[in-house]
């Protein structure tokens, strides 16, 4: 095997070389220490279907549940970028459409166990409000903990009914953090599918509040299969760092600068005989010994890269919708 797992030096989760060319992964945003994510799916009746048919009617039925292996790439992918590894999973929406359910503090180690059968109750409407406020009570609670920012994804697959709160209470949020009482936040909107409201999506997503910027970005997946990669694409853009970052040789020479944004992915040459790179990032350094090149050859060994691009790198598809930077 190519890989000298027991070299990766954080912020990299994963490092590899290949004739050269190195591929570093970040396990986060290495000037944001202490990020806190939490997953809401949407439990409105429309996504019934998605999930399938529960209990007996589950093995009988032969549909199967759409929702549960994205959501198990998404809880496996977000929790790369958590501090702790552990996300907030919750569906929203449910009971009278205003109502939450709590699935749980979800391991991204685990992810590939849980089942996501869907809500017990199916809701009536799409009110998301009750997100903002349930995200924004955990994050204080988290605060506490040394969470120092945070990022909730929210998917939905309908028009949301209370876009006019949602708007006005992200006002109050932005002040909040703005005054130093709120960690930094961002909140990921992904719609799913014919029925979403692009352009209410768009108006909330647009706003800019003084100081902070955007709180929100948005994208629209056609089909419930793009979901997952779609949701990794705004978070990878999302959780970048605004003022970039350099890298290294090991004789301290210049490799390539990063001049706007540090993306979650790195790739960069490294001259013959180099055996560590050095990430330089608001003032501070990280050296990573270069592990032995990966060899085609070994089977094992491509089977473990597909793994790692396949998580770390969804493929870029736009399906032609604007995101809401």
């Amino acid at each position: 095997m190519g890989h000298k797992h027991e070299t990766i030096v954080k912020p990299f989760s994963d490092v590899h070389n290949k004739n050269g060319t190195v591929l570093a992964t970040l396990l986060h945003d290495p000037t944001v220490e202490g990020l806190d994510v939490a997953l809401y799916m949407d439990g409105s009746a429309s996504m019934e279907n998605e999930y399938g048919p529960r209990g007996i009617l589950a093995k009988i039925g032969g549909v199967r549940n759409q929702v549960e292996p994205q959501m198990q790439w998404m809880l496996e992918y977000l929790a790369t970028k958590d501090k702790d590894g552990v996300l907030r999973v919750v569906y929203w929406a449910t009971g009278d459409g205003s109502q939450i359910e709590v699935v749980g503090d979800l391991t991204g180690t685990d992810a590939k166990n849980y089942k996501f059968p869907g809500p017990q109750y199916y809701g009536k409407g799409t009110v998301m409000l009750p997100v903002l406020r349930d995200y924004v009570q955990y994050i204080r609670t988290q605060q506490e903990k040394g969470a120092q920012r945070g990022l909730a994804v929210i998917i939905t697959d309908s028009q949301i009914y209370d876009a006019k709160d949602v708007r006005a209470y992200s006002q109050q949020v932005a002040k909040e953090i703005e005054g130093g009482r709120l960690p930094k936040l961002n909140f990921v909107l992904v719609g799913v599918g014919e029925h979403v409201d692009e352009e209410q999506m768009e108006q909330i997503c647009h706003e800019e509040y003084p100081g902070i910027g955007h709180l929100w970005c948005h994208r629209i997946a056609d089909r419930m299969e793009e979901m997952a990669e779609l949701v990794a694409v705004l978070v990878d853009e999302t959780m970048t760092v605004a003022q970039g970052g350099t890298i290294y040789d090991d004789k301290g020479n210049v490799i390539k600068r990063y001049e706007t944004r540090l993306p979650a992915v790195l790739e960069f040459n490294v001259p013959p005989g180099c055996t560590a790179f050095t990430l330089e990032i608001a003032g501070q350094k990280f050296t990573q010994p270069i592990p032995d090149e990966d060899h085609h050859d070994d089977d094992d060994d491509d089977d473990d890269d597909d793994d790692h691009h396949q998580l770390n790198q969804p493929q870029r598809k736009s399906g032609g919708h604007g995101h809401g930077h």
